[in-house]
């Protein structure tokens, strides 16, 4: 038994047993996967994948129980790999966030300027996804540290932990007939054509419920994952725009009025995402302890323990 053997079955099941792309993943050949594979198989004296013909079909029952050790085992050899790390050069390493465009564009960046200054020997990374594609990059080792608004609390295998609340927020055009109004309703804005985020974006759940509530179905004209992009048709006069609070600046959006809406949405929660059983180096607590105060190292870590 090696590891190699044990990073095949892992990719296996990750690449719904497509050896053609567990080769291409591992860059090596299918044949040597199929082999690989087997010779797990016949040393352990089990199946673990159910075949038919030379294509994998599924897991067998002892091949499930076999693919949570595997599991465990690459994450607890991976976590040898950081600790190691930790002690032989603590600030030298990379870290990976992956996070949702509207968290890289207006939450992040100042937390990315503070962190590249206390830790100039770390190679940061953001990498940007749909909520899903988020928690996968996390689950796969892609990623050290998820952040997102969705999606994250869903999946078993990640601990998460609330970082900070926000709103939705109507904007228009500042000569558009809502821009004069001292108190505007949802039925005020479902009167005109909506510009807003695609559904699995930013808190797009909540903008729908809302609606919902009142028996309106609002004319979405244009759905975008991006609150720059978003503002943009709005400027070009498509329709009322909803966006996070924190996409608006009265100086750089110019032309746009936010109009005091927030109270029409339900709040949505940011959250940082962390794999289960995963061990994370001193500055990558400090990275998220620098977006969310109020979250600590030690919290964090004993939650991970627990979680394990």
């Amino acid at each position: 038994m090696n590891f190699q053997q044990l990073r095949f079955v892992r990719e296996a099941v990750r690449r719904n047993l497509n050896l053609t792309e567990v080769a291409n993943a591992l860059y090596t050949s299918q044949s040597g996967v199929s082999k690989q594979i087997k010779d797990l198989e016949d040393e352990l004296g089990i199946d673990i994948f159910v075949r038919r013909g030379k294509r994998l079909t599924g897991l067998t029952e002892p091949g499930k129980a076999v693919h949570q050790l595997i599991e465990r085992m690459l994450l607890d050899a991976e976590n040898m790999r950081r600790v190691a790390r930790q002690y032989a050069d603590e600030d030298t390493g990379h870290l990976v966030v992956a996070t949702t465009h509207t968290q890289a564009r207006y939450a992040l960046p100042k937390v990315v300027r503070e962190f590249t200054r206390a830790f100039p020997k770390v190679q940061l990374a953001l990498r940007q996804g749909n909520p899903q594609q988020i928690a996968q990059m996390l689950l796969e080792g892609e990623a050290d540290i998820a952040i997102s608004t969705e999606a994250l609390d869903r999946f078993s295998d990640i601990v998460t932990f609330p970082c900070y609340s926000w709103h939705h927020i109507v904007v228009v055009l500042r000569h558009h007939p809502l821009a004069g109004r001292a108190q505007v309703t949802l039925e005020d804005v479902a009167e005109y054509p909506i510009v807003t985020y695609d559904r699995d974006f930013t808190g797009r759940s909540h903008i729908d419920a809302s609606f919902a509530k009142i028996g309106a179905l609002p004319d979405v004209v244009l759905t975008a994952i991006d609150a720059d992009v978003i503002k943009t048709y709005v400027e070009l006069g498509m329709g009322v725009g909803i966006v996070a609070a924190m996409a608006y600046d009265p100086k750089r959006d110019a032309e746009l009025v936010a109009l005091d809406t927030q109270h029409l949405f339900e709040g949505s929660t940011t959250r940082v995402g962390l794999r289960k059983g995963a061990f994370m180096r001193a500055y990558a607590y400090r990275f998220i302890e620098m977006f969310a105060p109020q979250l600590s190292e030690a919290g964090m870590a004993g939650q991970l323990r627990e979680a394990a």
